[in-house]
């Protein structure tokens, strides 16, 4: 059986070569780091998380929780791992990103059927099915083969990272331990902020040194990762209402609520790391240790990581993919992942998901049923294919996405949970209709 060529070994890349491999399927899976690295990766470990440790919310209540839900059901490798190296979050799913990336390297890399093989891709293979996964950190070289075979100019947006600080830098004696209106346990930092020194911060941030796109480059920030500077210009009070919201977090010390807070939440099992929550930047280096250390318990913080910002780099997926994520003018050629034009660690391997199934659908002849547009598989899937090409801009999974509830109850709670349960019934009815698979998880 010829096998199929996975370009890039990232989450969505990892996760469908899995499924391939799953169904009988040889793989060949190419990754260019650590050859050729990328602005933002550190190790040469498939699935490295970049942005941050956190998968986001685990209840049904929001969106990503039911698709993590549907992605265990479906037995998928990301959660299988994801859930083996949970770190206290709240009611977030958080992970040792380095213990998963080791993880997720050596179950790929362990496969008999597939093939990892370290070397940069500049050209799309002319024969064979072939999965573009590169992710939103794709080579100039790629991208002009995927704009030149899409016909489209290929879009971008700037992806911040937050910076990570060493747990053992920060005063305990000036932060506090919570969690936004006691749910789970303790498992943010708080740092307080007075209002004199909320609007200090604020003032510091607005006149930092940022550093400057080239000048061929717009810059154009997606809103779900928002640099906190930028964030800051846009008026005194929008962090306040932001990323630095003090509601629900009282401090017990005081019994009262802060004037604003910013919150580090665990980044490793052992709790040597945190990161700055909602804290991307694009500052420069010095001017982020100058700034940030000015935050309450952080005079000595340091640095394991600074904040900086990248390309990312996304097809006009509505003018071009079909909702099995196959080329429309070359259904040879699957897409997978952030490329489409989707956003969150999350989607991109549910995106992988997917594209796997759907070429192992189309090298066993036959035709791939995408799941139906009332779970969050299918409205992941149903929003690249058919959103508006005019105006195309990556989204997380969302209950906006969702078709509306035939009767509504009146609660938004109630409206969520109304629509996990749909889902997950139309899941399992769908799962049942497709083809076994050969093995099981690891």
């Amino acid at each position: 059986m010829t096998p199929v060529t996975i370009i890039g070994a990232g989450l969505a890349g990892c996760e469908a070569a899995w499924q391939l491999a799953r169904h009988g399927i040889p793989v060949q899976l190419f990754e260019m780091r650590p050859k050729r690295m990328t602005p933002a990766h550190q190790s040469d470990r498939l699935g490295e998380l970049v942005c941050s440790n956190s998968l986001r919310g685990t209840g049904m209540h929001n969106a990503v929780g039911l698709l993590k839900e549907e992605l265990r059901r479906c037995q998928s490798l990301f959660i299988t791992v994801a859930d083996a190296h949970a770190v206290p979050a709240g009611g977030a799913l958080a992970v040792d990103r380095d213990a998963f990336a080791d993880h997720l390297t050596r179950v790929i890399s362990g496969h008999p059927l597939i093939t990892l093989q370290r070397r940069e891709i500049t050209a799309i293979p002319e024969d064979g099915l072939v999965v573009i996964a590169s992710g939103p950190l794709t080579s100039d070289a790629l991208a002009g083969k995927i704009a030149a075979l899409t016909g489209q100019e290929h879009l971008y947006f700037y992806d911040a990272i937050a910076p990570i600080v060493e747990a053992e830098s920060i005063d305990r004696d000036q932060v506090y331990a919570a969690s936004r209106y006691d749910r789970g346990g303790a498992d943010y930092l708080n740092c307080p902020f007075d209002r004199e020194q909320y609007l200090a911060f604020v003032d510091s941030l607005c006149k930092a040194d940022k550093v400057a796109p080239h000048a061929f480059e717009k810059v154009v920030h997606f809103e779900g990762c928002m640099p906190i500077e930028v964030l800051a210009e846009r008026g005194e009070m929008t962090l306040a209402f932001g990323p630095m919201k003090p509601v629900g977090l009282r401090d017990p010390r005081t019994g009262r609520e802060p004037f604003a807070v910013v919150q580090l939440r665990q980044d490793d099992r052992h709790a040597s790391l945190y990161n700055l929550v909602g804290f991307q930047t694009k500052l420069t280096h010095p001017e982020q240790r100058r700034i940030f250390r000015t935050i309450p318990g952080l005079g000595n913080a340091r640095f394991a990581r600074l904040g900086s910002m990248h390309r990312n780099t996304f097809i006009n997926a509505p003018a071009c993919l079909a909702e099995t994520l196959q080329l429309r003018q070359t259904p040879r050629i699957f897409f997978a992942g952030q490329i489409t034009g989707i956003e969150g660690y999350v989607e991109s391997a549910a995106s992988g998901f997917l594209a796997g199934l759907s070429a192992a659908a189309c090298t066993q002849g036959q035709s791939f049923q995408p799941p139906p547009p009332t779970t969050a598989l299918g409205a992941l899937l149903n929003y690249p294919a058919n959103a508006s090409a005019q105006n195309f801009q990556p989204m997380n999974i969302t209950y906006g996405l969702f078709p509306e509830l035939g009767q509504k109850p009146r609660k938004r709670r109630d409206r969520r949970q109304a629509l996990a349960d749909r889902a997950l019934a139309d899941l399992e009815t769908w799962r049942s209709c497709l083809p076994m698979a050969s093995t099981g998880l690891p």
